[in-house]
């Protein structure tokens, strides 16, 4: 089998603000990848810290030619929620995102894999800043609910990790020292739910 090239778009989750390199999620899945025996290279990342929907479109502009990957990775919005944007610009943007990053996959939708918000209504940065985290979450569930409708549509596997970002998302370990993005550990909880999808994408034909 040759060498499997893996494409991250995102934000700061994906870029993994505040840790090691290391412990970055897809860095981590690509890992756990290559300990089951498939040939995937260390993944591009194209991620910033802030980026919402519109920005990481404008960056995949300006980096073009992007080329073919033969696995491509989604996770974004965010920052959307947290600027209160519109729920239908995030539909329309995330859309949009989705087809690019199949036709990035080479046109197959089943080498896409989009991951969901997490929840950082549970962190003490949210508490800092005084926010409601009943109303973060209820708007991240409607961006959620929004991008695993579109992925659906489009035939691009979901993974829904926001009910890990949940459950001890704010305990011991589980944040960086911003206390809003995950730790490595938060992150590997991550990939624990991912990596069968993405084995079962990587292994189809």
């Amino acid at each position: 089998m040759s060498t499997i090239r893996y494409l991250a778009l995102g934000d700061s989750y994906t870029i993994g603000e505040g840790i090691p390199e290391s412990g970055r999620w897809p860095l981590q899945l690509a890992e756990r990848l290559r300990a089951a025996g498939l040939p995937i290279a260390p993944p591009r990342l194209l991620a910033r810290t802030g980026w919402t929907t519109a920005e990481l479109s404008a960056a995949m502009d300006a980096a073009e030619p992007l080329g073919q990957w033969d696995f491509v990775s989604l996770l974004i919005g965010v920052n959307n929620q947290y600027r209160g944007l519109p729920l239908a610009e995030y539909k329309r943007e995330f859309d949009a995102l989705l087809a690019r990053a199949i036709a990035l996959a080479g046109a197959r939708a089943g080498r896409v894999l989009a991951l969901s918000i997490p929840d950082w209504g549970v962190t003490p940065f949210a508490r800092r800043e005084l926010r409601s985290p009943r109303r973060i979450a209820a708007e991240l569930d409607a961006c959620n609910t929004t991008a695993a409708d579109c992925c659906h549509a489009r035939g691009v596997a979901f993974v829904d990790i926001t009910g890990i970002s949940r459950d001890g998302g704010d305990a011991a370990g589980m944040l960086a020292e911003d206390g809003l993005h995950p730790s490595a550990a938060q992150y590997a909880r991550w990939v624990d739910a991912a990596l069968p999808v993405a084995q079962s994408l990587l292994a189809a034909p």
